[in-house]
């Protein structure tokens, strides 16, 4: 008879991890593309580093942001196409911004550079060409 009483508790609670679990962007992920764990987060005063680089949120889940979409399209994997596409249309490509500025890493070799810029987030935000761009970004 208790534990009847307590499925209602537990199926939420099941129910509470998974949302957890998949609320954030998929942290492996981040290891398969250059300084995939140093990308600055781009948003006005706020510092620090965007976790979920192909979300539109830092931590992850909801839409993707153009980079994810692109990394998607390449098979979850950094290739030379990923590499020279400007997925967030600021005028740098996505190896500048990571860090790759020939297009020639690959997954477990360190970067040639440091992360410049987050290839998803067309940058400076408040630059009037990117702010429909990211329209979706959430920088909360």
């Amino acid at each position: 008879m208790a534990i009847q009483r307590n499925l209602p508790k537990m199926a939420l609670a099941i129910i509470a991890v998974a949302n957890v679990y998949t609320g954030f962007g998929h942290p492996g992920y981040r290891l398969k593309i250059p300084n995939g764990i140093n990308v600055p987060n781009p948003c006005t005063n706020v510092g620090g580093l965007w976790n979920a680089v192909g979300h539109n949120v830092e931590i992850g889940g909801g839409t993707l942001n153009p980079f994810g979409k692109d990394f998607v399209e390449a098979g979850e994997s950094w290739t030379q196409t990923l590499c020279s596409m400007d997925s967030d249309n600021d005028g740098r490509i996505n190896g500048f911004e990571l860090g790759d500025f020939n297009c020639s890493w690959f997954e477990g070799q360190p970067p040639m550079g440091d992360a410049t810029g987050h290839p998803g987030i067309c940058e400076p935000m408040d630059d009037p060409k990117c702010i429909g761009i990211n329209k979706d970004v959430s920088c909360r």
